[in-house]
């Protein structure tokens, strides 16, 4: 299937929750519920208003999304029966095409994540300790 890249509007947001659950489901099985559910949140309520975000669009339907700070990814996630079609690496590409170099962070225990920033091509930075989990820079 083909998939565009554009801009999120507030339209795209159920699309992009159910993006970020599914995908968190298998990524971040670790996490509790209730850090989740925190997250459900803060994506429309605080992340979303201040990232510029990129969608992944099949038909009208949003499949993932890129959410920026910066140089810093600060949200990638992809439905997962779309992962390994090209959707994450067109994201990717967007965020590259309009920052240049680009970072990321990631849980340790996320091993779908750190095998595609990896196959991407990052190199890991640092890793950093906090109270939720061991994450990892990549740049």
């Amino acid at each position: 299937m083909i998939h565009k890249i554009r801009q999120y509007t507030e339209a795209d947001l159920e699309g992009v929750l159910s993006s970020w659950e599914n995908a968190s489901k298998i990524g971040h099985p670790f996490l509790a519920d209730e850090f989740l559910d925190k997250e459900r949140y803060n994506i429309p309520n605080v992340y979303l208003p201040n990232a510029d975000t990129w969608v992944a669009d099949i038909n009208g339907v949003v499949v993932g999304f890129i959410a920026l700070l910066g140089n810093e990814v600060g949200a990638i996630f992809v439905e997962p029966k779309h992962h390994g079609t090209g959707i994450g690496k067109s994201l990717m590409d967007k965020a590259q095409e309009i920052h240049g170099d680009i970072e990321v962070e990631v849980f340790e225990k996320n091993s779908i994540g750190h095998r595609f920033y990896l196959r991407y091509g990052f190199k890991p930075l640092s890793q950093k300790f906090t109270r939720q989990q061991e994450t990892n820079y990549y740049g």
